[in-house]
């Protein structure tokens, strides 16, 4: 049976959520204070849709070539070399460290530094992919902000990952003991400005996949995550946006739950736990929810989520669609959100898991007792299918409506 919006419904379940916020409150970490300033304009980046177009993102810019002096495939550490190319084109005043086809092996944490773009050859489909993979010893010592990252920017600007795989070697080290699993991620975009994720894919995480925490212009394009499970892990998120504004998550592919896995959590997130999240687009993503969480989730702690715009993505085979959640205090305002496009967002064919084992909605989106209602929600040209309803609760400037609902898709 699925759900109703009966208020003494929302409550309880609000109410509920508050057990969840210490394990999202985990996910605080560390970050520089970053200065937040208005969107760069007329700055998009090349593809093969228009992207980047709230941030203005760049990444790195600099063209001087570093090349490591790693082997790729011979089984030895290869984090030195990578750490050390890095390193010297900084120092130069920015460059292209260009990293070879095949596996690199790290035992360390790649720290990306200011003005400079790491590149691999190709993903997952490229004829010679560039894979960094985290081997025996990763565990032993963890980054500058504490957690396993492969990658981390760590209060760098102007930089870019690019065009290779990311492999944390969540299924083989184990993480799941570990008390500083949530304080940093997999591809970890923290305190940073003008940072480009670009054709990046995650895989065997053991933490959130790519995160974007106490950063602003920043872009996040073409890239994918996946989930396979392993059954070690409760909160493995895909893209993860947190404390963080003027921002793009555009065209990726986020799945956390291929292979039909258990360990996966939400694909898409907005979240507030130290301060707001705002000026942030979520467009033309593919993202499937894992077994734990949602397709999208506008995570809300003390601090205000605004400014959202979530348009023409397909979100499918989630437990539950789009919807708020509150953890911490709960009184953070939620206004001005838009769940709309040229052609909506097709939420289609949602699947019970353990989150929602009674069935989802495609879009629930309601307010906590505590931050006094949602405002200025735009829900409108959104299509719905074997999916649940669009509910959302009645606010100042509220709007909802063309939206298509069916309990069954046409082929």
């Amino acid at each position: 049976m699925r759900r109703g919006i009966l208020v003494l419904l929302v409550t309880g379940l609000v109410l509920g959520l508050v057990g969840a916020s210490a394990s999202y409150a985990q996910a605080r970490g560390n970050y520089i204070s970053v200065s937040i300033t208005s969107p760069v304009q007329g700055a998009n980046a090349s593809g093969t849709a228009s992207t980047c177009t709230v941030s203005g993102a760049t990444g790195a810019t600099a063209t001087t070539v570093y090349t490591p002096d790693v082997t790729p495939n011979d089984g030895l550490d290869d984090y030195a070399g990578i750490q050390a190319a890095i390193d010297s084109a900084t120092a130069g005043g920015g460059g292209v460290v260009r990293l070879p086809g095949g596996e690199l092996d790290i035992t360390g944490h790649l720290r990306l530094k200011s003005n400079v773009r790491l590149e691999g050859q190709g993903k997952d489909d490229s004829a010679t992919p560039t894979r960094i993979k985290a081997i025996s010893g990763f565990l032993s010592a963890t980054g500058p902000d504490g957690g396993y990252p492969v990658v981390t920017t760590h209060g760098a600007s102007n930089v870019t990952i690019a065009n290779l795989i990311a492999d944390q070697s969540g299924d083989v080290l184990d993480q799941s003991q570990t008390s500083s699993r949530l304080a940093a991620y997999l591809i970890d975009l923290r305190s940073s400005t003008n940072a480009l994720v670009d054709g990046v894919s995650t895989r065997n995480p053991g933490t959130y996949s790519i995160v974007a925490v106490g950063s602003n212009h920043f872009c996040i394009r073409y890239s994918d995550t996946r989930v396979a499970t392993s059954g070690l892990y409760d909160q493995l998120d895909g893209i993860h946006i947190l404390d963080s504004s003027f921002g793009d998550v555009d065209y990726n592919n986020v799945d956390q739950r291929y292979n039909d896995s258990t360990d996966g959590d939400d694909a898409l997130v907005a979240h507030t736990i130290r301060g707001p999240t705002h000026d942030i687009a979520y467009v033309g993503n593919k993202a499937r929810g894992g077994s734990r969480g949602d397709g999208m989730q506008i995570a809300v702690g003390d601090y205000p989520i605004y400014n959202l715009t979530i348009q023409d993505n397909e979100i499918y085979d989630s437990p539950e669609g789009i919807r708020t959640g509150y953890y911490d205090g709960q009184t953070g305002a939620v206004h001005d959100i838009t769940l709309s496009g040229s052609s909506g967002n097709y939420i289609h064919d949602l699947r019970p898991g353990i989150a929602f084992p009674d069935g989802g909605d495609a879009v629930w989106l309601f307010a906590s007792p505590y931050n006094g209602g949602i405002s200025y929600l735009t829900v409108t040209n959104n299509t719905a299918c074997n999916a649940g309803q669009i509910q959302v609760d009645p606010g100042i400037g509220t709007v909802v409506s063309n939206n298509n609902v069916s309990d069954v898709c046409q082929s």
